[in-house]
């Protein structure tokens, strides 16, 4: 088994990867890390009113000791890489885990502080595997031979840009994306956000220009361990916080260079396979893209848990008056847009030998 740490163990995304872990065939935890406030407290105490999974804590977590996030030197004793989901400031979590790297710690995050630094790999396993090419150039900056840092996109991003990557070869020029939000996104539930009832805020902080981003660098290309990203692509995003507890939803209208029969773009979608899939790595979902051919899906309370909640919903592609095509997209934004997702991730960096 590998050892696992969680940097952010007593976070919403912390206890997500708590529970995914639980009976994961390749890791173990082996560090629970949070800040000084909780460290030296049984995780049960440490999350003692905020444990917000379905499951309860499972029974091997529920007392080991917490520690604190800044010990650098412990975490690298227990651990053979750690997972970081830590509510800081960006400049702080840049320097925590270009801590971590530095001490030969490999660090799958869940932060968006490292996202947009270019030889940082930002990875959705199924759509840009080819970018793990950046660790050596980053390895070489940070001057390590193990330690290095890799992110997940912002879970914004994580229901359709693995739409649109199938349909790449026909040069999407325009997107046009609205994505509806889910509270746990903003780390709540209903019980401590009670004022999300019966209410939409179109707006999160952040969100409309990573949105508009991140799905470029994503979708960019790696030539001698360099990244360019996609340029040839335009995204203007808004992003809303709606009443719903867990699941992202995106609308999305996209104009072609070289417009697809909407029978083409169903065909690249049913049979796409990424390379999480061909690995057979554990977390990944098997079919990755599902749509759905009644009117009214995807839902978020009946789909969102696809694939264990690795799995990319999409219905209702139809032909669009402005641009050429607008379709629906779903995923779980705590599961293949936070933990999962960074669990994938680091499947594919066991199984490329980077941990």
């Amino acid at each position: 088994m590998i050892r696992v740490g969680i940097i952010g163990a007593t976070g919403m995304v912390g206890q997500r990867f708590i529970s995914l872990l639980e009976s994961h065939p390749w890791f173990k935890i082996t560090q629970l890390c949070a800040s000084k406030r909780s460290a030296g407290l049984p995780y049960h105490e440490a999350v003692a009113g905020r444990w917000a999974m379905h499951n309860p804590i499972p029974m091997q977590i529920r007392n080991m000791t917490v520690t604190d996030s800044e010990d650098i030197a412990l975490i690298k004793k227990n651990v053979d890489f750690v997972f970081c989901a830590v509510d800081m400031k960006k400049e702080d979590v840049i320097a925590l885990e270009e801590r971590l790297a530095k001490a030969e710690i490999p660090v799958v995050s869940n932060n968006s502080a490292h996202r947009m630094v270019d030889d940082v790999p930002m990875l959705i396993p199924e759509v840009n595997a080819a970018h793990l090419a950046l660790i050596d150039a980053q390895k070489k900056r940070l001057g390590t031979t193990r330690g290095f840092v890799a992110v997940k996109p912002n879970c914004s991003i994580q229901s359709y840009v693995p739409a649109l990557y199938p349909l790449m070869e026909f040069c999407p020029t325009h997107i046009s994306v609205c994505t509806y939000q889910a509270i746990s996104g903003a780390g709540k539930t209903f019980e401590t956000w009670p004022e999300m009832l019966d209410n939409v805020i179109p707006y999160i902080g952040g969100e409309d220009e990573k949105s508009e981003k991140e799905p470029l660098k994503v979708l960019g290309t790696v030539a001698n361990r360099t990244l360019e990203p996609l340029r040839t692509l335009q995204i203007s995003a808004q992003c809303l916080r709606v009443p719903v507890s867990d699941g992202h939803m995106a609308a999305v209208s996209v104009k072609f260079k070289h417009k697809p029969s909407k029978n083409e773009i169903l065909a690249r979608w049913q049979s796409f396979v990424g390379e999480a899939q061909t690995l057979q790595l554990p977390s990944a979902p098997h079919p990755f893209l599902h749509y759905f051919t009644e009117e009214n899906r995807p839902q978020s309370r009946l789909d969102r848990d696809l694939g264990k909640g690795m799995g990319i919903s999409i219905g209702r592609l139809r032909e669009d008056n402005i641009l050429d095509y607008k379709f629906v997209c779903l995923s779980h934004n705590t599961i293949r847009g936070a933990a999962g997702g960074a669990t994938l991730m680091a499947e594919l960096l066991v199984q490329k030998g980077l941990i």
